[in-house]
C-alpha cells in the first residue's frame, strides 16, 4: 500500500499535547492539498486525545494555522481553485482552503477513531507504560497493515514494539519542537522494520519537507543521547563551583558560559527549564534503565522534590525551574538551600567579573545566525578563546571538548552512522550554529 493511499485515514493519538498539535497541524494542511489534488479521493485525520478543552484549542490552532499557510501559499491556491469561478478574490480562496482542512479533521477521546487509519501517529508522554497500553490497544484496534510512526524521544523502539506485538509496524519518527517550524527528523528504524515502512516514512519526510537523520535504535537516539549528557556536563560542573563560589553564582557563571561563551541560543539551564525539569529527569531514567550509563542528578531530583519543574504553559510560555522568568527572559536563580529565587542582578557584575575577559562581547548567537560569514567568524571567535586564560575560556574550551566527547561516543557506540549526522542533529534541532565534531579548539 502506497503513500498516498495510507494517507487516506490517519490517526494522531495525543494529539492535543506540545509535540501531538504540531504533528497534527503538518498532516492536516497536507491532507487538504491532498485532497484538492484529488477530490475524488477521501481523507480523514483523526485526532485523539483525553483533554476536551485541549482538543477545542488544537482545531483553533489548526484553523488559524491554515489561515496563514493558506495566505503563503497563495499561488498555490490560485493553481488548485482555477477552476472556481466564484473564487476570484484572495481572502475567498483562503477562507476556502481553511474550511477544506477543517473538513478532513475528527476528534475524540477513544483510540477507537484509529481503527480504520493506515497510518497512526503517537505522541504521548515519555513513560513506557503509557505508550505499552496505548499500542496494545491499537494492536487489537486497528487492521494488521497499519504503520505506526511514535515521536517517542528516548524509549527503544524494538521494546516498544516486542512487548506490543506490533515488529516490524512500528517505525520512531522523532520530530523537533515546535514540528511545524523545525526542519530536523529524527527516523529511527528497529531492526526488523518492514521496508514498506522505511519507504512510506522517507516520502512522507520529503512531503512535509523536513531534513531526515537517521539513528540507531538506541535508548536516547542521537539527540537525547547528547542533550542529556551534555546537561550533566553542567550539573557537575556548578556543582563542582558551588562550594567556592555559592549555589547561585555557580549555576550563573555555568549559564553564562554554556550560552554566550560557547555562542548558543539558549544557557543549559534554560534550556533543561523549556524542556521541563521532569522530562529532563524522566528521559535521564529511561536511558539509565537501558544503558546503565551512570545517568542520574541528584540535583534533578532534589528540585523536583521542591515542586520546582519549568516546562511550558498551555499558551506557550516559560515555567520557572532552575531560572525565574520575566517576559520570558530569566531574571532569577532558584536555590534549593532556601527554595527561593535570588535576584540575578544581586551578584551579576561581581560574577561577570569572576568570568573575566570574553573574545568578542558583541558577537552573539542571534547576531551571527544569519551572517552570511559565519563560518569565518566563528573560526576567528574560537581562535582568540583558545588564547585567553580567563574563568570563563576555560569552562569554555572544557564544555566544548565534552561536547565533542559525546558525539563522537555516540558514533563509537553506534548510535550515529557519522560524526556528522550528530552535527545535524545539533545545529537543526538544537539550532546551535556548529556541529560539537569541529576543529575550532585543536
Amino acid at each position: 500500500m502506497d503513500l498516498k493511499t495510507r494517507m487516506q485515514n490517519v490517526a494522531v493519538v495525543g494529539a492535543a499535547g506540545k509535540m501531538g498539535s504540531g504533528i497534527a497541524l503538518l498532516l492536516a494542511l497536507d491532507m487538504a492539498y491532498r485532497a484538492l489534488e484529488e477530490p475524488s479521493a477521501t481523507f480523514v485525520l483523526n485526532l485523539i486525545d483525553m483533554n476536551d478543552s485541549g482538543l477545542q484549542g488544537l482545531v483553533r490552532y489548526i484553523r488559524d494555522q491554515a489561515q496563514k499557510d493558506g495566505e503563503r501559499q497563495m499561488n498555490r491556491l490560485r493553481h488548485l481553485y482555477r477552476d472556481q469561478p466564484r473564487l476570484v478574490e484572495n481572502a475567498d480562496m483562503v477562507q476556502a482552503f481553511v474550511a477544506e482542512v477543517q473538513l478532513h479533521l475528527r476528534t475524540g477521546k477513544t483510540l477507537a477513531l484509529a481503527k480504520d487509519a493506515q497510518l497512526v501517529f503517537e505522541a504521548a508522554f515519555e513513560k513506557e507504560e503509557i505508550k505499552f497500553q496505548i499500542y496494545d490497544e491499537l494492536a487489537l484496534l486497528c487492521p494488521p497493515e497499519t504503520f505506526f510512526l511514535t515521536n517517542t524521544s528516548s524509549i527503544p523502539l524494538h521494546v516498544i514494539a516486542d512487548h506490543c506485538g506490533i515488529r516490524g509496524r512500528l517505525i520512531g519518527f522523532h520530530f523537533y519542537n515546535p514540528p511545524a517550524v523545525q526542519k530536523l527528523l529524527e527516523v529511527i528504524p528497529p531492526e526488523g522494520c518492514d521496508p514498506e515502512l522505511l519507504d512510506v516514512a522517507a516520502q512522507l519526510a520529503a512531503n512535509l519537507r523536513k531534513k531526515t537523520v537517521p539513528s540507531r535504535d538506541i535508548a536516547g537516539f542521537i539527540g537525547n543521547g547528547h542533550f542529556m549528557r551534555d546537561g550533566l556536563h553542567c550539573i557537575r560542573e556548578l556543582e563542582r563551583l558551588a562550594p567556592e563560589h555559592g549555589f547561585t553564582r555557580a549555576l550563573y557563571l555555568v549559564e553564562k558560559v554554556s550560552r554566550d561563551y560557547l555562542l548558543r541560543p539558549m544557557g543549559m539551564f534554560q534550556l533543561i527549564d523549556y524542556v521541563g525539569i521532569d522530562v529532563f529527569q524522566l528521559i535521564l531514567r529511561v536511558m539509565d534503565k537501558y544503558l546503565q550509563a551512570g545517568l542520574h542528578s541528584g540535583l534533578v531530583d532534589r528540585i523536583l522534590e521542591q515542586g520546582v519543574k519549568g516546562g511550558q504553559t498551555s499558551s506557550g510560555g516559560q515555567k520557572d525551574g532552575f531560572l525565574k522568568y520575566e517576559k520570558g527572559k530569566p531574571v532569577a536563580i532558584y536555590d534549593p538551600a532556601t527554595q527561593a529565587y535570588v535576584p540575578m542582578a544581586a551578584f551579576q557584575a561581581e560574577a561577570d567579573a569572576l568570568l573575566g575577559e570574553h573574545p568578542d562581547p558583541a558577537l552573539t548567537w542571534k547576531a551571527l545566525s544569519r551572517d552570511p560569514d559565519k563560518e569565518t567568524k566563528l573560526r576567528a571567535y574560537f581562535s582568540a578563546l583558545k588564547r585567553l586564560a580567563s574563568l570563563g575560556a576555560t569552562l569554555a574550551r572544557d564544555h566544548a571538548a565534552s561536547s565533542r566527547d559525546v558525539a563522537l561516543g555516540l558514533v563509537q557506540q553506534g548510535v550515529a552512522a557519522r560524526p556528522e549526522d550528530v552535527n545535524e542533529v545539533l545545529t537543526l534541532g538544537f539550532f546551535h550554529l556548529y556541529g560539537p565534531v569541529n576543529d575550532f579548539l585543536d
